[in-house]
């Protein structure tokens, strides 16, 4: 320890022991809740032990047990992985010590990684802290149950387990925060694709309530199940086990032989062409509405301000790198028009604003508005008279690698101010324009500390702050005529 400055914070379960870090204080890998193994497989989540003396928190805590991307996503999105068993753990990025120590009430972002409910951690090394202490907000990072472990549905378990971590999460946020500068009072909870779905639910339920102040979903609409259609997976994982869908059989099982079932269920699909996939579900205790109708109705989070925002061109990361844009042919493009009952005027639509795109480019585009500009768009139409601010944002800067261009994920190092880690420049090469980072980051920290981005709050304008080549620029409508096109088309499931 001779050669580490280190930081203290007091939690309710006990000290723990951090490190300064170029003027930042963290800590990592602190339990917010007991390990979820042995007896406590598949419940939910348990307050930690308490502990005695200092615990050491300075390496990233376990991950929860996932496999990395299939080829070639795994090169673009590094995932990795920390062996252990308590994966129900967090990290705290803060002012030093002495400055933490003089300013109370900080405001406090709590990270929800996505990962399509399979993949991803808080020790991703995209959602370093460090840029949102060095401005002034606590960053808090979250690991939660993925896959089977929390989001298997069964007759002999709770279901949405990865979200009661979150919850557990925010609720130890709540009691230990202070301890750390932050004010328990000034959360906001951001998330990007899985994550931000699971804040769409968690703004849904009442457990959440007093929590948070303020939310940011990117890329990821809210969305829920139904129990019949959710346990498909579940289901056919036991069927190549050879067990029942229970809990109780599941746990018997061999973890590695469960997550080598888990990921052949699961692989071949992505987010836009679907396939076997863990989802949340309406389940009557913990989510008693689809959070997507909640949300709409005001019937949910209606104080709580919004910030929500799409990549132009998501699509790319799923369709590119795999050749799936050259293999879609002009029939293949009239039969998912069909499927998905696209509007003939809505498909005319998309073709005349892109006279030169491929077919796959355009099913890509139709696809990227359906699953998440139309239904955020039309969450942010029905907030316009409530009590909480509305903000909406579009990420346009085109990566150069790969012919991926303004892909999902891409805007994470810009958020995060991170281009300089060799992760991130995995997908937006080494000269990402640091300038657009420095302004998307001082949004969010503007939005976590006042409840406002720097542009207007949604109204029938329809503002659209655009992050994109060159400076970021206040649009009105963007491609209004595309979004209503879908009025006819109901996007819940």
């Amino acid at each position: 320890m001779s050669d580490i400055v280190e930081a203290r914070a007091r939690t309710v379960q006990g000290t723990v022991r951090g490190a300064v870090e170029r003027g930042v204080a963290v800590f990592r890998g602190i339990p917010y809740a007991a390990a979820p193994v042995g007896a406590r497989r598949f419940r939910a989540p348990e307050p930690p032990e308490p502990w005695e003396g200092v615990r050491d928190a300075l390496a990233f805590g376990p991950t929860a047990p996932k496999r990395p991307y299939s080829p070639p996503l795994d090169r673009l999105l590094p995932d990795p992985a920390v062996e252990g068993e308590g994966w129900l753990n967090l990290n705290v990025w803060t002012p030093s010590t002495e400055e933490a120590e003089r300013a109370e009430g900080l405001p406090v972002l709590v990270w929800i990684h996505g990962g399509s409910l399979l993949h991803g951690s808080s020790a991703v090394p995209v959602y370093d802290g460090a840029a949102f202490a060095r401005d002034g907000v606590v960053l808090v990072s979250v690991n939660y149950r993925l896959g089977v472990e929390g989001f298997g549905l069964f007759p002999d378990a709770p279901a949405n387990r990865g979200l009661l971590d979150q919850l557990a999460a925010l609720e130890w946020v709540r009691d230990n925060i202070a301890a750390f500068g932050g004010d328990p009072g000034r959360v906001t909870v951001a998330g990007e694709s899985a994550g931000a779905v699971s804040i769409g639910a968690l703004l849904a339920t009442d457990r959440a309530a007093g929590l948070l102040r303020r939310a940011v979903l990117q890329s990821g609409a809210p969305a829920a199940l139904t129990p019949d259609a959710a346990r498909g997976t579940t289901e056919l994982i036991a069927r190549r086990l050879g067990v029942p869908a229970t809990a109780a059989a599941f746990a018997a099982v061999d973890p590695a032989a469960l997550l080598t079932a888990q990921t052949e269920v699961t692989s071949g699909g992505n987010p836009l062409t679907g396939r076997n996939s863990f989802q949340l579900v309406v389940d009557g205790e913990l989510l008693t509405q689809d959070p997507a109708e909640a949300l709409r109705t005001g019937s949910a989070a209606a104080g709580v301000d919004l910030l929500l925002g799409t990549n132009t061109e998501e699509y790319r990361l799923w369709f590119v790198p795999g050749g799936l844009t050259e293999r879609i042919s002009r029939l293949k493009l009239r039969l998912a028009l069909l499927k998905f009952r696209v509007p003939n005027a809505t498909a005319r639509t998309y073709r005349s604003n892109r006279p030169d795109a491929t077919p796959g480019e355009l099913l890509g585009a139709l696809a990227t508005d359906l699953l998440l500009r139309v239904p955020l768009n039309r969450l942010a139409d029905a907030r316009a008279g409530a009590p909480g601010s509305t903000y909406v944002y579009e990420f346009g800067w085109p990566s150069p690698v790969q012919r991926l261009g303004a892909c999902h994920a891409l805007e994470l190092g810009f958020v995060f101010d991170t281009l300089a880690h060799p992760d991130t420049m995995a997908l937006t090469g080494p000269d990402a324009p640091q300038e657009l980072a420095d302004a998307m980051h001082r949004a969010w920290v503007e939005f976590a500390t006042t409840g406002a981005p720097g542009w207007p709050s949604w109204d029938a304008s329809r503002p659209v702050q655009f992050f994109g080549p060159g400076a970021p620029a206040l649009v009105l409508a963007p491609r209004d005529d595309e979004l209503r096109g879908w009025e006819p088309y109901r996007t819940q499931p």
